[in-house]
């Protein structure tokens, strides 16, 4: 049983989504700042990330952002979290985040968002670390994410452990329920 102080929160970056998603990611930050969780995260200051952000800090928590150097002129970096820690490149950002964090939840997101989240399960089934990883199927967001990972599962390419590395809520509340259960 890991105890969690420090969650990340692996997220979109873009602006090009409907207000729903924003308002997810602030719910996110608003609920993890009124438990007492730390939040981690990539620094972005754009999309479901800065919404996050803002939603923990507005409310009294604490944000640790990563950001590398790559993405200078590519994203918006925010500019008022608790700390930033500024790193060359996405690897790096990926180990820090990973490092000062106890648990992930995933909302939605793109590409970063999934690379982000298969490595941090695929370093689980390879005992790195036994930290709770929770996906939030916003919507059904993640249905088709969900799938495919089946879709792996019954054609042997993963076992049917990989189903307990992480836990798949439709809900901010049912993710923050599942942190605390931890």
């Amino acid at each position: 049983m890991t105890i969690v102080s420090s969650v990340c929160v692996f997220c979109g970056a873009s602006n090009a989504i409907d207000k729903e998603f924003f308002d997810l990611g602030y719910q996110l930050g608003t609920k993890l700042a009124q438990e007492k969780f730390h939040m981690v995260y990539g620094a972005g200051d754009c999309g479901v990330m800065g919404a996050s952000a803002n939603g923990a800090l507005e409310h009294g928590g604490t944000v640790t952002g990563i950001f590398p150097r790559v993405l200078e002129g590519l994203e918006a970096e925010h500019k008022t979290l608790t700390e930033t820690i500024i790193v060359d490149d996405m690897h790096t950002r990926k180990m820090g985040m990973f490092d000062r964090s106890d648990a992930f939840i995933i909302l939605p997101g793109g590409f970063g968002t999934m690379d982000e989240t298969f490595e941090v399960i695929t370093w689980k089934q390879l005992h790195t670390h036994d930290k709770p990883i929770i996906l939030v199927n916003f919507k059904g967001y993640w249905d088709g994410w969900v799938k495919m990972t089946e879709h792996f599962i019954d054609n042997g390419f993963a076992s049917q452990k990989t189903r307990t590395l992480y836990q798949v809520v439709d809900s901010v509340d049912e993710a923050i329920e599942a942190l605390k259960a931890n």
